[in-house]
């Protein structure tokens, strides 16, 4: 079966929503954007910025290609060895159950696809045409510091068909107690730059078919999954965000 096909099937059930139509460039996603000397900011969510903004963020699905031994991937720097457009992952972490206060110590696995749309660990079947079964680029786990935060290098990600582009995150308590699983989501206007005008860093696709607002996994809302991104394709992108547990 492939990819898209199982998206449709599988997870297209379990949300109601089934792939739509490719993406248009004039429906983009509500954000608020701005470019100043080459840089490029979009905010996304504010949730968890305060006790009266705490909402515990989406659950979402793991699959297809979830890590297989994430406790494997104690490791900062994610790319080993993939190339693309610089990105920074800032992701801090909040307890709905403490006035959303920061979670420390709690273990944080991410892991995305690179910038063709695909995944390490897996491969060689209709999911995944090509065969990464051997390597593990672009997974790692970090454990937040005293603030709720955890620190990532790696690249912007690519798409592939019926899905936006996004990173997975998996969030455990100190003992390993699985708190959420839930996925970042990325805004229009700088995925559609470095999906058209980064083809020199290896993004050849051309623009990602699907919006957030029209992926099957984001069907849920992706309001409070928005990230922030700031930066260029020479300088790299920075991202921000906040995910709310209950921890």
């Amino acid at each position: 079966m492939e990819r898209n096909e199982f998206l449709k099937r599988g997870f297209g059930s379990l949300f109601g929503v089934a792939v739509m139509a490719a993406c248009s460039k004039t429906d983009i996603d509500p954000t608020t954007s701005t470019s100043t000397g080459g840089t490029s900011t979009s905010t996304g969510s504010t949730n968890g910025s305060s006790a009266s903004s705490c909402t515990v963020t989406n659950s979402e699905t793991e699959g297809p290609f979830p890590t297989k031994s994430p406790a494997k991937f104690v490791r900062s720097d994610i790319r080993d060895g993939q190339t693309g457009v610089a990105l920074t992952m800032n992701i801090t972490i909040k307890n709905a159950n403490s006035s959303c206060n920061a979670l420390a110590g709690a273990l944080i696995d991410v892991w995305h696809c690179d910038k063709a749309g695909n995944y390490s660990e897996y491969g060689g079947t209709g999911m995944q045409s090509v065969n990464y079964t051997t390597v593990d680029f672009l997974r790692g786990r970090q454990t937040t510091d005293a603030n709720g935060v955890v620190s990532f290098t790696t690249i912007f990600p690519g798409w592939y068909s019926g899905r936006a582009p996004h990173v997975h995150v998996h969030i455990y308590n100190s003992v390993g107690k699985s708190l959420l699983v839930t996925q970042i989501a990325f805004p229009y206007a700088i995925c559609n730059t470095v999906y058209t005008t980064g083809q020199s860093y290896g993004y050849t696709k051309g623009a990602q078919d699907t919006l957030n607002e029209r992926d099957n996994v984001f069907g849920d809302g992706y309001t409070n999954e928005l990230a922030t991104l700031s930066g260029s394709l020479s300088a790299g992108y920075a991202l921000t965000h906040t995910i709310v547990v209950n921890g």
